[in-house]
């Protein structure tokens, strides 16, 4: 039985990687809260309602993990995105089934490197349909063309490949609006760590919450200010009740 920590009526899994095998056959909404996503369950009802309603919430946070030991004494596992993107791409390269997989991505450039790097390595053309996403309008957060497309090809898997706070609403519109249930795997910029277009992280530094510290030094202008706001996740953990059950 997995046990969830229960914050703001949203439900976080306590998934290790030894459950993936079991993690893979399910269905639904995946998300993997950052720490500057977490820092806006607040301010931002669209996130915060795409958190509550979605199927599995991934300890994807470091720094939310720390918080949860040192201020309210719950121990749980940190499941990355980047780790669930590392198991996965194995998955699919020793899959004897013919997956089909969409994948959403945040621009042309980003779109041709995934594309490139995901049919070199573990998918086929028939497979793979890549789509890149438009400029959202983020008071509406919609996309009928990206729907009509998932509705026709049907695919078993949906990775979305763009900015956190966007993603995860984007999933969950998808999520109510599909005529089947896919697995919709929001992993922001993890598959860009294998593709080399985003800061080089590893297992190690991964396994040591050191991500953050990676990609602020890779790209400080972007990231900097970003982790900084993430501090706001101290007071929401330290203010309201969770439980872990």
């Amino acid at each position: 039985m997995i046990k969830k920590v229960f914050l703001l009526k949203i439900r976080f899994s306590n998934y290790e990687i030894k459950d993936f095998k079991k993690l893979i056959k399910k269905k639904g909404l995946f998300l993997f809260p950052s720490g500057p996503g977490l820092a806006t369950l607040k301010s931002n009802k669209k996130y915060y309602q795409s958190l509550k309603n979605a199927d599995i919430n991934f300890f994807d946070s470091g720094f939310f993990v720390l918080l949860l030991k040192f201020l309210k004494n719950i121990n749980v596992h940190k499941f990355s995105g980047y780790l669930f993107t590392k198991y996965f791409l194995e998955y699919l390269k020793y899959s004897k089934r013919n997956l089909k997989i969409i994948s959403v991505n945040p621009n042309k450039k980003l779109s041709i490197s995934i594309n490139k790097f995901l049919l070199k390595n573990v998918l086929t053309k028939k497979q793979l349909t890549n789509y890149v996403a438009p400029l959202y309008n983020l008071n509406k957060i919609v996309d009928p063309t990206l729907l009509k497309i998932i509705k026709k090809k049907k695919p078993r898997f949906i990775l979305i490949n763009i900015g956190g706070g966007i993603q995860e609403i984007l999933g969950l519109y998808l999520k109510k609006n599909l005529n089947y249930k896919p697995s919709i795997i929001c992993i922001g910029a993890a598959l860009t760590y294998f593709t080399g277009d985003q800061a080089p992280i590893s297992a190690k530094l991964d396994r040591f919450y050191l991500g953050w510290l990676i990609r602020i030094l890779y790209n400080p202008k972007t990231f900097l200010a970003r982790y900084i706001k993430a501090f706001k996740l101290f007071y929401i953990v330290w203010n309201n009740k969770i439980t872990f059950k």
